[in-house]
C-alpha cells in the first residue's frame, strides 16, 4: 500500500529493530493526522465515546514531566519493548478505533518514535490512527499555546 510519500508502507512485523533511520518518510497520509487546535476541540467533545484515544510513544521521562491530559503511555517507539508494549495494548482495541499517536520529543521530521508506531498499529489493522503534528516539539506545539497537560505517571 502506498502512503503519503509515495512510497511502499515498511512493515515492521518481522524487522529486528523498531527504529527506522531518522528523516526516513513519512508512513502516513495527510488525512491521517491532526494539528494541535483540532485535536483540542475534538478531546473536549461532550460525548466522551467520540474523544481519541491518545497515546504517546516517546520516552517515559518527556511522558513523566509533561503529557496531553489523559493520554496512555505505550512507547518508546523506537525501541523494541516499546513497540511491545504498544501492540499488547492495542490488542485488545476495535480496530476501528479512533487512535491518536504522538511524540513531541523533537521536531517531528526528525522523530525516531512516531514512524515506527504508526506502522506497528497500521500493520495491524487499525483504520481510524493519526498522528498529532507537532512540528517542533511538545513543549512548544502543545504546552506553550496552554493545551491541557498533566504531569506525571
Amino acid at each position: 500500500m502506498l502512503r503519503g510519500s509515495g512510497k511502499p508502507l515498511q512493515s515492521t512485523a518481522n524487522a529486528p529493530k523498531a527504529a527506522p533511520e531518522q528523516n526516513a518518510p513519512d508512513p502516513w497520509g495527510l488525512s491521517e493526522t491532526v494539528e494541535p487546535a483540532d485535536l483540542v476541540k475534538e478531546l473536549s467533545d461532550p460525548i466522551p465515546a467520540n474523544r481519541p484515544t491518545v497515546v504517546y510513544v516517546g520516552p517515559r521521562f518527556l511522558y513523566d514531566g509533561g503529557h496531553i491530559l489523559g493520554a496512555s503511555f505505550h512507547g518508546p517507539g523506537s525501541r523494541e519493548d516499546g513497540i511491545a508494549d504498544l501492540r499488547k495494548w492495542a490488542q485488545g482495541l476495535p480496530r476501528a478505533a479512533n487512535v491518536v499517536l504522538y511524540c513531541g520529543c523533537c521536531p517531528l521530521e526528525r522523530c525516531p518514535n512516531l514512524r515506527p508506531a504508526f506502522v506497528a498499529m497500521h500493520d495491524m489493522g487499525f483504520t481510524h490512527l493519526r498522528v498529532l503534528l507537532l512540528t517542533h516539539n511538545f513543549a512548544t506545539d502543545w504546552a506553550a499555546k496552554g493545551y491541557p497537560v498533566e504531569k506525571g505517571k
